[in-house]
């Protein structure tokens, strides 16, 4: 029987990547729902190709152009966050979460609630609030597997029954485009210099992440709530060729690595398909015509994130939310050349010395999406004042 799909997050590169996978490899879906943050246009091309019950914008401006796109398929559309959150808990089989930012914290909890196996490609709704989606999903006799493919790679490959038994996790990290920078080429960054990747295909937000490097640390923070794992057991490894996707290092010495070319399609599929796995069009690996894989470790000064991610984790539950927070609005005022690529780092250390300080990360015990949002919108306050002081754009220094 199809199984039945909710895609959040639908015309990202995850989304897509997940619709691809679909189409190449014949599996029998139901979509129940495609939802999208503003790109009208493909969701409806989507909707049209896929014929879900419900096609959800959540910018509600473009919901007319939706609907008149859609006008007589029999495809329903929605726009709101409201609409989306709704769309999480339609009753799928499998929800893909892809939501980039906290956007997506609320719909994917929504789809933990529903008792659904979430595919979990939105990194804030487990560094914001990770106890409390794990626990949420348990309890509603669900299961969250991971699609980032570092975690994807661990949760492949650690044994559950001698969980006790492992030494470390091991994060790699392709190193993004500065790998090979010094800190005067970086300061002068460019925004399209950052978003381009050498290995991966991603949007601009994570692209950028992964130039500073703030994807590992938020990923070492991930990886913490996901395998009940202390931060001080998990480490980041350069990889440049980006082949070992992680690796899990066991009591007697021995370390298990997965290993694939880097294609989002392969821990898509793992995720739809487990706990087996599923045939595809997957490109093979051939490590004779790959040649080398090297690593390293990172260089700290150059990319201070990882630090300040295992920083942030010791403040408590409400020191990763600050952080995610903090990471999202400097991206931004780098993306809109307002501060410089080196400031993105110092930015969120900045903030979270405030907010700690102030006694502000405290997140309570109330309901922990509303407690998550409130260190998020005073995270991003902070941000903003501190961005508004740095005196130097990024075109001075160009």
């Amino acid at each position: 029987m199809a199984r039945k799909i909710v895609l959040l997050g639908a015309t990202g590169s995850i989304g897509v990547s997940t619709l691809d996978l679909f189409e190449a490899s014949g599996a029998q879906v139901d979509i129940l729902a495609l939802t999208a943050g503003r790109n009208v246009a493909l969701l409806a091309q989507q909707a049209l190709r896929w014929r879900p019950r419900v096609a959800v914008i959540a910018d509600e401006d473009r919901l007319p152009e939706l609907r008149q796109r859609l006008e007589g398929s029999g495809v329903r559309a929605a726009g709101g966050a409201q609409a989306v959150i709704e769309a999480a808990a339609m009753g799928a089989d499998w929800v893909m979460a892809a939501i980039v930012g906290v956007a997506g914290l609320a719909p994917t909890l929504a789809a933990a609630r529903s008792g659904a196996v979430v595919a979990l490609a939105n990194k804030e709704s487990l560094v914001c609030a990770g106890p409390a989606l794990l626990a949420t999903a348990k309890q509603a006799g669900g299961t969250v597997i991971p699609v980032d493919s570092e975690h994807s790679a661990i949760f492949q490959v650690l044994d559950p029954a001698n969980a006790a038994q492992v030494s470390r996790l091991i994060l790699t990290a392709s190193g993004g485009p500065f790998l090979n920078w010094n800190k005067a080429q970086m300061a002068r960054a460019t925004p399209a210099q950052a978003v381009a990747h050498p290995n991966w295909n991603m949007g601009a937000k994570i692209s950028i992440d992964s130039a500073t490097m703030m994807n590992k640390g938020l990923e070492l923070i991930e990886a913490a709530y996901l395998f009940d794992t202390p931060p001080g057991k998990i480490e980041v490894l350069v990889h440049p060729q980006s082949i070992v996707h992680s690796m899990v290092e066991y009591a007697d010495g021995s370390t298990l690595a997965q290993m694939g070319l880097p294609d989002m399609r392969s821990p898509i599929a793992y995720a739809f398909s487990w706990p087996a796995r599923m045939a595809w069009p997957a490109p093979p690996l051939d490590l004779a015509v790959v040649g080398a894989l090297t690593f390293h470790a990172p260089d700290d000064d150059r990319f201070p994130a990882i630090d300040l991610a295992r920083a942030a984790i010791s403040l408590g539950s409400g020191g990763p939310a600050a952080l995610n927070a903090a990471n999202e609005a400097a991206v931004a005022a780098f993306l809109d050349r307002r501060i410089g690529f080196l400031d993105i780092a110092p930015a969120c250390e900045e903030t979270l010395d405030v907010m700690d300080r102030s006694g502000a990360l405290t997140a309570g015990d109330g309901d922990p999406i509303e407690a998550a949002l409130a260190i998020d919108a005073q995270a991003r306050a902070v941000t903003a004042r501190v961005v508004g002081a740095l005196k130097a754009p990024l075109e001075a220094r160009t």
